[in-house]
């Protein structure tokens, strides 16, 4: 304080002039130097600032007054309300609300002295703390030419989180509690006739969304950035720009990494209210093809399976209903195994009636619509997804010979995704399906042999011969089989010479030269396949000898 009472001493001689008779100059004079800043931040950065601390400082308002940055009417009801019993505050605040409210915005407005800027936050925070409704003081029709939002959403990006803390959670509630237009009336922000630029409520819930998303990527608290950030969220999502903002900010996969099983209360409490942005973003189309993109599914399902808490089972439960109807959610959930894990929680004991309405509708979805899916929409997720596996459909000959002509859908766009699979996947297992799968179509299509060639999958399947696993490598050698015959010549189990000697003229030596290569065990693996019980012809068992007496 001695520094700003020197200040004030040595510009009141000039405070007549009128070059000094502007708020913002004077608001200069009041403000600490460049090192008392730095000073003040370093404090800041080392300790903890609550909302008791902030609010156990003396202000000296009447210096303000002095310096004209407050008139003295605003003296008047600063001194009537400041260190003030609640109750006390609170029949203030019901007598002239609406007046307080002009004089705390003011104070933000025109005086920039760190300290003062966090006690009128703090006092703003604890009158909307004791009763959230009173934000909508904030939306009075004497404030309605008034400039309400430009304060809090300029300290959004300055000062110490105390600041961007407060101004954040201050300005979620006051935009929350704005009175929907209606008869051509209009709410703070939404029009006016005033002559001054106001800041409009999309340049507010624009502004908003771009601080929270840069709390979740890099919060300016390692604590508290975060869950303050989802707090927002969760009360503003409500808001379609919000949505449309939130989703062209790429926010949504900034959620993602949340969702997970929590244990202590504050975890808890953050991945309730992550769930709660999902379910909100979930009545958004833009923002569910975000979410069809991402693992949210798993992941939800996860917490779902897991979590005890029922408001998280709830909200996530009401999430995964509003998903269900939409793109390919509902064959993601029984691949995932929800069916069952629905039927578990319906056995557990739970007081929600919006959870156990939410239950039993998820329930009566999930049986439509596997009941709706047919075997070939099961297959094609699978393959989608990337996640083969042994299912019955794959050498189930009925499939292939009801589906074949499914594949040719989209331009064979499930047959390119095996071949893709080729390249891309490192799991054996999807390996050994996919060189199945594509046999399957060289036997069953008419001209699966020559789409396979074309689609250039011959190569891919031959490197395969050589792979490690010999569940690869004995599906990769039945592929190329019948790439090499053709549908007519797809079975080796026949001794008739002209068939082994077809097989032999169509392989030559290049394929001979894998097959050579490979280990004895592996040809004889080739006649386990119930399905297709391929064996060896005499030529191709004179190969094996020939291998054995090299070996």
């Amino acid at each position: 304080m001695p520094r700003i009472q020197n200040k004030i001493i040595a510009v009141a001689p000039l405070l007549s002039s009128p070059l000094l008779s502007s708020p913002l100059l004077l608001s200069f004079f009041l403000s600490p130097s460049p090192d008392e800043a730095t000073q003040t931040q370093r404090a800041m950065d080392h300790a903890e600032l609550t909302t008791e601390q902030v609010l156990n400082r003396d202000i000296p308002w009447e210096t303000y007054m002095t310096t004209k940055l407050i008139t003295g009417t605003c003296l008047q009801l600063l001194r009537r309300y400041d260190k003030r019993s609640e109750s006390y505050r609170s029949q203030l605040l019901d007598d002239d609300g609406p007046a307080y409210v002009q004089v705390f915005v003011g104070i933000l407005r025109d005086i920039f002295k760190e300290e003062t800027v966090e006690y009128v936050l703090a006092l703003i925070n604890e009158m909307l703390t004791a009763n959230p409704k009173r934000a909508r003081l904030f939306h009075d029709s004497s404030l309605v030419d008034k400039d309400i939002y430009e304060p809090f959403l300029r300290l959004l990006w300055k000062g110490n989180w105390f600041i961007q803390e407060k101004s954040c959670k201050i300005l979620a509630l006051i935009v929350s509690a704005r009175p929907k237009p209606q008869d051509g009336s209009a709410a703070n922000g939404e029009a006016s006739n005033s002559k001054r630029k106001i800041t409009t409520i999309d340049d507010v819930l624009k502004g908003l969304v771009e601080w929270l998303c840069a709390q979740l990527k890099k919060p300016s608290h390692p604590s508290r950035g975060i869950p303050t950030a989802i707090n927002c969220l969760a009360t503003l999502l409500k808001e379609p720009i919000v949505r449309s903002s939130f989703v062209q900010l790429d926010g949504v996969k900034l959620l993602v990494p949340l969702i997970s099983p929590a244990s202590t209360q504050q975890s808890i409490q953050l991945l309730y209210e992550t769930c709660l942005c999902i379910w909100l973003l979930s009545y958004y189309e833009p923002a569910i093809e975000y979410l069809a993109a991402s693992r949210t599914l798993p992941q939800l399902i996860e917490v779902v399976k897991s979590s005890t808490k029922e408001k998280v089972v709830r909200v996530v439960v009401l999430t995964l209903r509003n998903l269900l109807s939409k793109g390919t959610f509902g064959a993601q959930m029984v691949d995932l195994g929800l069916p069952q894990i629905v039927q578990n929680l319906k056995a557990q004991a739970w007081s929600d009636e919006d959870l156990l309405e939410g239950l039993n509708q998820l329930e009566e979805g999930l049986k439509d619509n596997i009941k709706k899916l047919s075997s070939f929409d099961k297959y094609k997720q699978e393959v989608l997804l990337g996640h083969l596996d042994w299912s019955p459909m794959h050498k189930d000959p009925i499939f292939w010979r009801e589906n074949i002509t499914n594949f040719e859908e989209n331009d064979f766009q499930i047959l390119r995704v095996l071949i893709t699979i080729l390249d891309t996947s490192g799991d054996p297992r999807a390996l050994a399906v996919a060189c199945f799968d594509i046999s399957q179509f060289v036997q069953q299509h008419p001209a699966g042999r020559s789409i396979v060639t074309d689609l250039k999958a011959k190569e891919r399947v031959m490197k395969l011969m050589n792979h490690e696993s010999a569940e690869v490598t004995k599906n990769a050698l039945l592929c190329i089989q019948r790439l090499f015959l053709g549908a007519k010549y797809y079975e080796l189990g026949s001794n008739d010479p002209p068939y082994a000697a077809k097989f032999y003229d169509c392989c030559g030596l290049r394929i001979l030269r894998h097959l050579a290569a490979l280990p004895v065990s592996m040809f004889r693996m080739m006649t386990i396949d119930p399905c297709n019980q391929v064996s060896l012809s005499p030529i191709m068992s004179s190969l094996l000898y020939e291998n054995e007496v090299d070996a």
